[in-house]
């Protein structure tokens, strides 16, 4: 007897609808699992066995075939048992005949006693299952809460396979979650205030501009100066993501486990700050099973990168993709994968490997050509992809005599700026594609003015609608409709090559 039911299948950061059918036959005694099945996959034999046995079922002692379709995608993981186990009730009869079961997806992992576990990704799964055309997931209880904020399918939770079974012949119907309301943002706590950090103005207002825009930021200069206070900082100054941001980042983290299930929504914009010893996939995905790198997990956020130049030379130029388009490609034998990975890139590294070179309180120990070389593990590609290079400087005068002002005033100002650029344009000015004019809707003599720059400066094509997308950002925080010449010349002095020259990095 043949029997089939649903589920679906992680494929990077999305689902995808999958069949779970299974086969009762004559035979000797045994279960086989095809259709790419993974090891996790495989082990469910063990687990779907004494899950029906200790659930009053039977397993029967017949040969059981079961076939995860489509064959030729890889499964991984263990949501599939729920969907295995009802399949072999199904294919043995012990489900009824009397009327059809229910057609909704099942996901969740098995445990021996026949309880449901909670698996990861049950966001991205259910959005597959509705885009499949099923109205209805069943999913374990504590998992029901991140399948709701799916709108546009029905989410049941289930503590047993036997509630399952249950609901899926009309028996006993299991209870509907509703979808949890989004929580109000509310402000990190524990976060540096930006009035803690002695002087740097230009550092303080470059932070600001990154923060308004979603443009890259590199701190450089000796160490104490404020660079990494600086950085932690930049988390107070994030505007709380918009609902649709929300939801795309929500999966991206239901994905890799990270979700908080009483709160499946998140409105906090990622802030991810991994250590230098990081592995390349970790960074930007990849691994045998794709999972989402520290540069999709940053999707919408910031990532955040202290000692730039300690982490591997591999690592940083894998970078130069998501810096440039937001996605990160990841090229298999089976295919190519494509992940989210839109972050604001925030740096900070010493100019030399002693770390005091032009610095007015220690002598550097380092010579030209090793300092050169030292400034050469970041690459003129990366190098061109940094909108903001900031050198600082070491305090004058007394400790504590020349704060800033708050975060608070300065989150203020990045979320005005914020507002503007959505209402004007949809996305964030670090965003703008290379192919719109940046500048359609500013006066002609700016325009003038910024190709004059830029032949100047002999600055790319790539450097100036760089610095015109800082200068837009500019006039927003400065509740400009226009883009003033003052604004030009400001976002011109942040350019790395200016920053670089000067101090001979």
């Amino acid at each position: 007897m043949l029997s089939e039911m649903l589920s679906a299948a992680l494929v990077g950061v999305d689902g995808v609808p999958v069949r779970i059918e299974a086969d009762v036959a004559f035979g000797l005694p045994s279960l086989t699992i095809v259709g790419l099945a993974g090891s996790a996959v495989q082990e469910a034999r063990e687990r779907v066995r004494s899950a029906i046995r200790n659930c009053g079922f039977e397993v029967p002692s017949r040969r059981i075939t079961v076939n995860l379709a489509p064959a030729d995608l890889r499964k991984e993981g263990t949501g599939y048992d729920l969907a295995i186990a009802m399949a072999i009730l199904g294919a043995s009869g012990q489900l009824g005949t009397a009327r059809p079961p229910r057609r909704c997806a099942l996901i969740g992992e098995l445990a021996l006693d026949g309880s449901l576990r909670p698996v990861p990704g049950v966001l991205a799964l259910a959005a597959a299952a509705r885009a499949a055309g099923i109205a209805e997931v069943v999913v374990p209880s504590p998992s029901a809460p991140e399948a709701a904020a799916v709108k546009g399918v029905v989410v049941r939770g289930a503590t047993t396979l036997g509630d399952a079974v249950a609901h899926l012949v009309s028996v006993r119907e299991l209870p509907r979650i509703s979808t949890h309301p989004i929580q109000p943002w509310t402000a990190p706590t524990g976060v540096p205030d930006l009035a803690e950090v002695e002087g740097q103005a230009v550092a303080r207002r470059a932070l600001e501009i990154a923060a308004a825009g979603r443009h890259s930021l590199v701190f450089t200069g000796p160490p104490g100066v404020g660079k990494t206070l600086l950085l932690r900082a930049a988390e107070g100054l994030l505007p709380p993501l918009e609902e649709d941001e929300a939801v795309e980042v929500s999966r991206i983290h239901s994905v890799a486990g990270l979700l908080d299930r009483q709160a499946p929504i998140v409105r906090r914009r990622p802030f991810r700050a991994p250590h230098h010893t990081i592995s390349t996939q970790a960074l930007v995905g990849g691994g045998s099973h794709v999972r989402p790198g520290e540069a999709s997990l940053a999707h919408r956020g910031a990532l955040v990168l202290d000692e730039l130049l300690q982490f591997r030379a591999d690592a940083l130029e894998a970078l130069r993709q998501p810096l440039e388009s937001g996605s990160v490609t990841i090229a298999r034998v089976e295919g190519a994968l494509s992940l989210p990975a839109r972050f604001t890139l925030l740096a900070a590294f010493n100019p030399c490997a002693c770390g005091w070179r032009f610095s007015r309180s220690r002598a550097c120990v380092c010579d030209d050509a090793g300092a050169r070389r030292y400034a050469a593990r970041l690459s003129g590609p990366i190098r061109d992809r940094l909108d903001l290079w900031i050198i600082l400087d070491e305090p004058r005068g007394a400790i504590g005599v020349a704060r800033g002002e708050a975060s608070r005033t300065a989150a203020a100002r990045v979320r005005r700026a914020w507002n503007r650029q959505r209402s004007r344009q949809g996305y964030a000015n670090g965003e703008m594609d290379p192919a719109w004019d940046v500048l359609a809707d500013a006066r002609r003599p700016i325009v003038s003015m910024l190709a004059q720059r830029a032949r100047r400066l002999a600055l790319s094509p790539r450097r100036a609608r760089r610095a015109a997308r800082i200068a837009r950002t500019i006039a927003d925080l400065a509740d400009s409709r226009e883009i003033h010449p003052e604004h030009v010349d400001e976002a011109l002095r942040y350019r790395p090559e200016a920053s670089a020259r000067e101090h001979g990095l």
